[in-house]
C-alpha cells in the first residue's frame, strides 16, 4: 500500500514537498517515482529514484526545480518541489517498482495528492 501526502495549494513560485510511504511489504529494493496526468494522457512521468538513491530521473518540465529523495529506512519517498507554476497543477501520484525504466507500468500506485498552484 502506498499512502501519498503533502498536496495542497501554493502560490506560484511557492514550494511544496510530496510524501509517500510505503507500507504492507518491503520496497526498500525498489525504485520510486512520481507521475501526474497530462493532456491526452493517462499519467506523465514526473521523477523517480533508484532503490539505492544513486540514480534519479526527472521530465524536462520540472528538472531544476523538483528534487526526488528517498528514505529507505522509512520505505518513503519525497518530492521537493520549487518555483512552482500553475502547469504544475495535478494529481500526483507516486509508484514503486523493480526499475525506474518500467515505472510507469508499475501494479503498485498511491491514491493521489492534489496539488494546485495558483497564478
Amino acid at each position: 500500500q502506498l499512502q501519498a501526502s503533502g498536496g495542497g495549494l501554493v502560490q506560484a513560485g511557492g514550494s511544496l514537498r510530496l510524501s509517500c510511504a510505503a507500507s504492507g511489504r518491503t520496497f526498500s529494493r525498489y525504485a520510486m517515482g512520481w507521475f501526474r496526468p497530462a493532456p491526452g494522457k493517462e499519467r506523465e512521468f514526473v521523477a523517480a529514484i533508484s532503490w539505492s538513491g544513486g540514480v534519479t530521473s526527472y521530465s524536462d518540465s520540472v528538472a531544476g526545480r523538483y528534487t526526488i529523495t528517498k528514505d529507505n529506512a522509512r520505505n518513503t519517498v519525497y518530492l521537493q518541489m520549487n518555483s512552482l507554476k500553475p502547469e504544475d497543477t495535478a494529481v500526483y501520484y507516486c509508484a514503486v517498482n523493480p526499475t525506474i525504466a518500467t515505472m510507469a507500468e508499475s501494479q503498485y500506485w498511491g491514491q493521489g495528492t492534489l496539488v494546485t498552484v495558483s497564478s
